[in-house]
């Protein structure tokens, strides 16, 4: 007798892996090629609030699982813990995960912190560049964040560690003072008041121009021009919210590239004292971390 085939070994799970995936700005033909191929191939993707998290689903295989980890103003619904567990969780069990962030990953976006955690549990990970919105949305109000003869360096800064106990760091400062720099705040809407007054109190000119871009590349994009010392009041007259990119310094003077589409892009100030005053921007909201953009 012909002896019956032995069994087939048992099929072991392949390994999944993850990768890091800068979202850009939000509209979907920001991306990358690549975040698109791996986006279209991903069984599980962790998406944050800001970037291309409503346009991307058409993009996704129709059994991929979608996973909302986004943070808003005052709500952090996942801690950034829970975040890389499920990163590694997913990728143990053999998935092909994308956590897909607003802007670039390695732009205030904790990335580092999810690859380090990937790499602890020896999962592969691989980060895919994204359009910073520190670039982009400045971009899109047609603020360039460099410009020959004006400025040629940018600092780039997150509005939480603006309001924390120690206020602007001594670089932060630095920029602001400095006629060739150009400084671009990320989640930086509530700690707008207190850069303002370390800022003057610092002697930084008050009359610095300043650019506050909401919703940028978006249908709901706005553009509110004023001076670093009108810019609290401003913010309160027009209720700013976030989120928002606020650009600092000479690139940021209005009809430098381009006059103006509108007056309300260029808010006319009424005469006032030119001390910021504080209590205007106590209701403003906050943009959280992994923007940004």
């Amino acid at each position: 007798m012909t002896p019956a085939p032995a069994p087939a070994p048992a099929r072991m799970a392949a390994p999944g892996h993850v990768a890091l995936v800068g979202g850009g700005p939000g509209p979907l033909d920001l991306l990358t090629v690549r975040a698109l191929r791996l986006l279209r191939v991903a069984d599980v993707v962790i998406v944050d609030r800001l970037g291309p998290a409503a346009e991307v689903r058409a993009e996704l295989r129709p059994s991929a699982l979608v996973i909302d980890v986004g943070k808003r103003p005052g709500h952090h619904p996942v801690p950034q813990e829970q975040i890389n567990a499920l990163l590694i969780a997913h990728a143990r069990a053999g998935k092909a995960v994308v956590r897909l962030k607003g802007g670039d990953p390695f732009v205030l976006g904790r990335g580092g912190e999810e690859v380090l955690a990937c790499r602890a549990a020896g999962i592969e990970v691989e980060v895919v560049p994204g359009i910073s919105s520190a670039l982009a949305v400045p971009q899109a109000a047609g603020v360039p964040v460099t410009h020959r003869g004006l400025s040629s360096t940018v600092h780039v800064v997150s509005g939480h560690d603006l309001s924390g106990p120690h206020g602007p760091s001594a670089a932060t400062l630095a920029a602001l003072a400095d006629d060739g720099v150009t400084t671009v705040v990320l989640m930086g809407v509530a700690a707008l008041p207190a850069l303002v007054a370390a800022a003057l109190a610092h002697g930084v000119p008050g009359q610095r121009p300043t650019a506050i871009i909401e919703n940028g590349h978006t249908p709901r994009q706005r553009t509110t021009r004023t001076t670093l010392a009108r810019a609290v009041h401003t913010a309160g007259a027009v209720g700013v919210r976030s989120p928002a990119v606020i650009v600092i310094g000479e690139v940021a003077r209005a009809g430098l590239l381009q006059p103006e589409a509108s007056a309300a892009l260029a808010l006319a100030e009424p005469n006032r004292s030119a001390a910021p005053d504080l209590a205007e921007m106590a209701a403003l909201g906050g943009q959280t971390p992994e923007h940004a953009a």
